[in-house]
């Protein structure tokens, strides 16, 4: 058996963060936080977002379920996000089709919970109509656009306007006329500084009063985002958090027709009539919150392991014996890959799911986003003679698939063997202390090319 060479792991050419630490546990205990997750049918997930920011950031724990890798999912659109860079906000800004596309979902919920469409019209006019919410731009800042007005502090519909035909400083026919009924307003260069602030303070007021009448029990559960119980494996789900509870407020782009020269006749008014781009304030009617989902292997070593991580199970937090029993009857080969996965994180690599690539783990020096994966892992349990009922029994022509999509993908193909001892009993294996008797074999198979092979030794 050749001897196997190591070669050094391949770096990404764009990184955009830095290497924090590998675990998220503080080694001086100074700063240790016990994170909380659930079980929810079959799943381990954590929902708080300091939680999530301190397992993902501090070893790369878990996968965002509507992010590629990290969490950082937004509903924002990033060309409106780029078109509007000069308004100073925290809000998602998105087209009014995807708007409209979230008040129909609010609405089919809505339907299936049983109320009538008069109730769930009246609902839904009455929560996505506009608001008025204080917005301002950043230092010098303004927009791709033509021209940019800051949106108005009156506690009606606050938007922020644009000229969509390139028209300087242009203005709605509402805003010129000192506003309409609904209360639409944009503040021009007509109005003084104190003007603006007593209006800022009148609409910070507003602004705390919508907050207060949007409270939970107000709203229907698929408008404030809180889920209605579906299963007594989901009543942990009741205990939302404030985030939860609480609306979202969403810029909406929308259009508008102005006319730029509005003291004209109204043939010439028609003529210069142009389409104003407006950003409008609403409540979300359909919220889709980001959650980190841990692997089975990867929720365990943090309760083992680490002790930064309490799982709960309805209201009651599993033992680490409950646990491993859970979740090897939830995935049989449990045991055999939580074994790799502990091992291979104690050396140092940050293992992950391998199924993209048809195997049990993935590692990854310091985290995915320093460096490609080096080696694509295979666990399998066997005795003191290599024999067991294997997980996967490999032929030559699979194993020689699997190598050549391995090697494609610019990783190595490993074999990991957890040998265990030939007396030790079911009853040892039903707790995770019987990895105390666990050896570890390491195979890396690469595929023998005759000519490099025959070009070697004739260099000798």
């Amino acid at each position: 058996m050749a001897e196997a060479v190591f070669h050094p792991p391949r770096r990404k050419r764009r990184v955009f963060e830095s290497y924090e630490a590998p675990f998220p546990v503080d080694v001086g205990g100074k700063d240790f936080r016990l994170c909380q997750a659930e079980i929810i049918n079959n799943n381990v997930i954590v929902r708080n977002p300091e939680d999530i920011e301190q397992l993902y950031n501090k070893g790369y724990f878990g996968k965002g379920i509507l992010s590629r890798s990290r969490p950082v999912f937004s509903i924002s659109d990033p060309q409106l996000v780029a078109k509007w860079r000069g308004v100073n906000t925290n809000m998602p800004i998105i087209t009014s089709q995807k708007y409209q596309r979230r008040v129909q979902w609010a609405k089919s919920v809505l339907q299936e919970q049983g109320l009538d469409n008069c109730s769930i019209t009246r609902i839904l006019e009455n929560y996505t109509k506009p608001l008025g919410l204080p917005l301002s731009t950043g230092d010098g800042a303004e927009p791709t656009g033509d021209s940019c007005t800051r949106g108005g502090p009156r506690p009606g519909h606050a938007q922020l306007s644009q000229n969509s035909a390139g028209t300087e400083g242009a203005q709605s026919p509402e805003s010129q006329n000192g506003g309409s009924e609904e209360g639409h307003a944009a503040v021009g260069p007509g109005r003084s500084r104190e003007q603006e602030q007593g209006d800022s303070g009148e609409q910070e007021q507003g602004h705390s009063r919508e907050m207060a009448e949007g409270s939970c029990h107000r709203d229907p559960p698929v408008l404030r985002g809180c889920q209605v119980k579906q299963s007594p494996e989901q009543s942990s789900w009741e205990g939302m958090d404030s985030r939860e509870c609480a609306p979202e407020y969403v810029l909406v782009q929308e259009e508008e027709e102005g006319s730029s020269s509005p003291e004209d006749d109204s043939t010439h008014a028609q003529e210069n009539l142009v389409k104003k781009e407006v950003l409008v304030c609403r409540k979300n009617p359909f919220r889709i919150f980001e959650y980190l989902q841990l692997s089975l292997e990867e929720a365990f070593f943090l309760v083992y392991a680490l002790g930064c991580l309490s799982i709960y199970y309805g209201e009651e937090p599993l033992s680490i014996v409950k646990l491993w029993e859970v979740f090897s009857e939830v995935k049989p080969d449990f045991k055999t890959t939580y074994m790799a996965y502990h091992y291979f994180r104690g050396k140092g690599w940050v293992p992950k799911v391998g199924l993209k690539y048809g195997t049990d783990l993935l590692l990854y020096r310091k985290g995915p986003p320093f460096y490609h994966a080096s080696y694509s892992v295979i666990a399998e349990l066997v005795d003191d003679n290599f024999e067991g009922s294997l997980r996967r029994p490999l032929s030559w022509m699979s194993l020689s698939g699997l190598n050549r999509t391995t090697a494609n993908a610019s990783k190595e193909l490993m074999l990991c063997y957890l040998i265990r001892p030939s007396d030790m009993t079911a009853e040892e294996m039903s707790t995770p202390e019987c990895m105390k008797r666990i050896k570890v074999q390491e195979l890396i198979v690469t595929r023998w090319v005759s000519s490099r092979e025959r070009s070697e030794q004739d260099e000798f």
